[in-house]
C-alpha cells in the first residue's frame, strides 16, 4: 500500500456534520530462537480504508480492506447511512464536536539501507553463540524479535490531513537456570527502541553487558527468598513506577472510563498523591527529546497536546477525545488513538510518565530498615477503581540501608490513589520503556517512563 502518496480528496459534508477517511496500515516481523534453534519466523502485514461521519452525536463507521479511490467512496457512504440511521433514532442536533485543524506528519522511516532476513537471523545467532559460551551452565536461553511499522494517513472535512510511520524494534531475552531443589528460575531482559532493525540493533556486542547484568541477577533469584507478606516498605524501580503509572492511574483517567464510573471522576481538583508527585501522559516529547511512541496527530485530526493529569499531587485533568472535550467543555488532549484500519480510535495512552524527584537512590535504600527494592514486574492488572495487582519478577531485600538477598517472584496490590499518598521519595533518574502494550479493546503500542519512587505497598509473601 503507497499509503503516504495516495489522494483521498476533499472531505466535505453540511454544518453539523463531521468525516474524516484513515488510510492505515501495520507490518509485523517475528523471530524466535531457543537455544541456537530458529523455532519462529513470521512475517505479516495488513491494512485498509477506515471511515467516521458524526451527526447528531452520532457516529457511523466503516472499514474495508483495500486501498483505492472506489473503496473510500463505499467507507465512506457506509459510514454516512451509518450515522444518519443512529441519529434519526437518537440524535441530539446540540452535541456538535469542537472545532479541529491540524496538518502534521512524522516519517521515522530508516535513511540506511534495509536489514535483510538474513542479517537478521545473522545478529540473533552470533548473540546465542556468544550466552552458549559465556553462560555454559543455563538450562535455556530464547531469543524473540518483534519489528513493527504502524503506518497511518488521515484527512478529515474540518481541513485536518496528516501521515505518519512509526517503528519499534524490541528483542525479549529470556534465560533459565535451577534453583538448589531443581525448579527453574526464569528471567527477562527487554531491548526496545522507536527505529527500524537497522537503526536499533548494529552490533550484538552492544547488549553483552546487560546480558552479563541479566544473568548475575539470575544467579542471585537462584537462592532467592520468599518476601514477608504484608504492608512494607519499598522502592520501585522505573519499570515498576511505569506499569503503575499506566495500569492504575492512567486508565482511571481517560476521560471516556471516567464517563464510565471511574473513581477519577470525583477527584478532579482534589488531592489525589503526594506533592511529590507529578504525571503527565505526554504526546511525543520530553525534555527536548523524541518518546518511544511519539503521536503529533491523533486519529481524529487533532494536533496532540501533553495530558497533565496530576501536578503536585493534585488531579489537575484527563486525556480527551473531541467527544469527551465537548462533553467537559475543554480542549482535547489529542488521545484518539486506533491499532487497525479497521478499529475505531478510542482514547489511549500514549507516553505517560511520573516526573523525576530530587532525590538520589543510593540515598533512598540507605533510608529503609526492612524492606524491599523492587526492579522487574512480569505483569499486572488493575481496574477503574485503580486497585491493582503486579507481578514482581526480580526484587531484593533491604536490610538496614543496603541491598541484601533476592526474592521469589510475589505479586504486590494496593489501591494506586493511596499509595501515591504514602509516597515519600522520588529519584532524579528517568527512564522510558518502549516495548509497552496497552490492551484497552484493541492493543495499542504506548510508552512509559518514571524515576524510583518510596512508598509502602501490600507484598505477597509465605
Amino acid at each position: 500500500m503507497d499509503i503516504k502518496n495516495f489522494q483521498v480528496g476533499e472531505l466535505s459534508w453540511a454544518d453539523g456534520v463531521y468525516g474524516e477517511v484513515r488510510l492505515h496500515e501495520n507490518r509485523n516481523l517475528w523471530i524466535r530462537m531457543v537455544n541456537g534453534d530458529v523455532v519462529q519466523n513470521t512475517r505479516r502485514s495488513g491494512g485498509g480504508i477506515s471511515a467516521r461521519v458524526y451527526r447528531e452525536g452520532q457516529w457511523g463507521f466503516a472499514s474495508e480492506p483495500e486501498l483505492s479511490r472506489e473503496a473510500v467512496d463505499r467507507v465512506l457512504e457506509m459510514a454516512e447511512r451509518n450515522a444518519s440511521f443512529l441519529a434519526s433514532r437518537q440524535g441530539d442536533a446540540s452535541k456538535a464536536l469542537p472545532p479541529s485543524k491540524a496538518s502534521l506528519g512524522v516519517d521515522f522511516t530508516s535513511d540506511k539501507e534495509p536489514a535483510t532476513q538474513a542479517q537478521m537471523l545473522s545478529f540473533l545467532k552470533t548473540l546465542d553463540a556468544w550466552m552458549a559460551q559465556r553462560f555454559e551452565g543455563l538450562k535455556s536461553r530464547t531469543l524473540r524479535l518483534s519489528l513493527e511499522d504502524m503506518e497511518r494517513r488521515l484527512v478529515t472535512s474540518t481541513g485536518s490531513e496528516g501521515h505518519s510511520m512509526t517503528p519499534r524494534s524490541i528483542l525479549y531475552v529470556t534465560v533459565v537456570a535451577e534453583d538448589g531443589q531443581g525448579q527453574p528460575v526464569e528471567l527477562s531482559e527487554i531491548f526496545s527502541q522507536r527505529g527500524q532493525f537497522q537503526d536499533v540493533f548494529e552490533d550484538p556486542a552492544a547488549l553483552h553487558g546487560q546480558i552479563e547484568a541479566l544473568v548475575e541477577h539470575l544467579e542471585a533469584k537462584r537462592q532467592a527468598v520468599a518476601p514477608r507478606a504484608g504492608l512494607c516498605d519499598v522502592i520501585l524501580a522505573p519499570a515498576m513506577t511505569g506499569i503503575l503509572a499506566h495500569e492504575a492511574i492512567g486508565h482511571p483517567t481517560e476521560a471516556d472510563l471516567v464517563l464510565g464510573g471511574s473513581v477519577a471522576g470525583d477527584m478532579l481538583g482534589q488531592k489525589v498523591a503526594s506533592e511529590l508527585i507529578s504525571m503527565i501522559d505526554f504526546a511525543h516529547t520530553y525534555n527536548g527529546e523524541t518518546l518511544p511512541v511519539p503521536v503529533h496527530m491523533d486519529d481524529e485530526g487533532v494536533e496532540s497536546k501533553d495530558a497533565v493529569l496530576i501536578e503536585d499531587g493534585v488531579l489537575k485533568g484527563f486525556m480527551h477525545n473531541r467527544d469527551t472535550a465537548r462533553h467537559f467543555g475543554v480542549e482535547s488532549t489529542g488521545s484518539a488513538r486506533a491499532f487497525k484500519f479497521d478499529d475505531e480510535p478510542l482514547i489511549r495512552m500514549r507516553n505517560t510518565a511520573i516526573l523525576p524527584g530530587n532525590d538520589k537512590l543510593e540515598e533512598m535504600i540507605a533510608s529503609i530498615d526492612d524492606g524491599y527494592l523492587l526492579i522487574k514486574t512480569r505483569n499486572g492488572q488493575a481496574d477503574t477503581t485503580s486497585e491493582f495487582m503486579f507481578g514482581v519478577s526480580l526484587g531484593y531485600e533491604i536490610k538496614n540501608g543496603k541491598v541484601g538477598r533476592a526474592i521469589k517472584d510475589t505479586t504486590i496490590s494496593g489501591v494506586a490513589f493511596d499509595v501515591l499518598k504514602t509516597v515519600t521519595a522520588v529519584s532524579d533518574e528517568m527512564e522510558w520503556e518502549c516495548s509497552g502494550y496497552c490492551g484497552k479493546k484493541q492493543l495499542m503500542p504506548v510508552g512509559a517512563g518514571g524515576p524510583s519512587i518510596k512508598c509502602r505497598v501490600h507484598m505477597g509473601g509465605q
